[in-house]
C-alpha cells in the first residue's frame, strides 16, 4: 500500500455580518468568518492537506477567490470536490487530525457534529476524524479574538 501525508493551514477574520461554520457546521455565536467562500478554516485546512499530500497544488489553486463561481461557495463542496480530485490519482483517505484554534467561541461541544459531517462528506468513518480545539492563551490574533485558524494533517493510501 502506498501511504502519502500532507499538512494544511488556514486562518479567516472574524468580523460581524457572517455566520460562523467551522468542519460544515454552523455555530451560534455573534461573529463570522470572513472569506470569499463561507471560510470554513478547518474544512480549508484539510483539504488543502489533501491536495498537498496528493501533490495537486491547494484549493487556491482549484477554487480561486476571485472567480464569481467560488463566491459564498458551501466548504463541503470544496471538500467533497477534493476528495473526488485526490480519487482520480488513487487515493483515498485514511485518516485527519485537525486542530482548531480560537478563544470564542468554545468549539469543543460541536466537534462531535463536526467529524460526522466531515465523515458523510468525504465517505469515511467519523472514527478517522480527530478534531482537537485550542486556544492561543489570549496571545496573537487569535488570542484578540480577531480570527480563528486551523491545522490540518491527512493521511492518504493507495493501493
Amino acid at each position: 500500500m502506498n501511504i502519502r501525508v500532507g499538512m494544511g493551514y488556514d486562518v479567516h477574520r472574524l468580523v460581524e455580518g457572517r455566520e460562523l461554520w467551522m468542519g460544515g457546521v454552523k455555530i451560534d455565536y455573534r461573529l463570522g468568518l470572513l472569506g470569499h467562500s463561507d471560510a470554513d478554516v478547518l474544512l480549508h485546512a484539510v483539504s488543502d492537506a489533501m491536495l498537498g499530500a496528493a501533490n495537486m497544488r491547494d484549493i487556491g489553486y482549484h477554487w480561486p477567490d476571485t472567480s464569481d463561481d467560488t463566491l459564498g461557495m458551501d466548504s463541503k463542496v470544496i471538500l467533497r470536490r477534493t476528495v473526488e480530485l485526490i480519487a482520480t490519482k488513487g487515493y483515498r483517505v485514511g485518516n485527519i487530525d485537525a486542530t482548531i484554534c480560537a478563544e470564542q467561541p468554545k468549539m469543543n461541544p460541536h466537534i462531535p457534529r463536526m467529524q460526522q459531517c466531515m465523515a458523510e462528506v468525504i465517505g469515511t468513518d467519523p472514527d478517522n476524524i480527530s478534531i482537537k480545539a485550542t486556544t492561543t492563551e489570549k496571545m496573537g490574533f487569535t488570542g484578540r479574538q480577531e480570527g480563528i485558524s486551523a491545522y490540518a494533517v491527512v493521511l492518504l493510501e493507495r493501493g
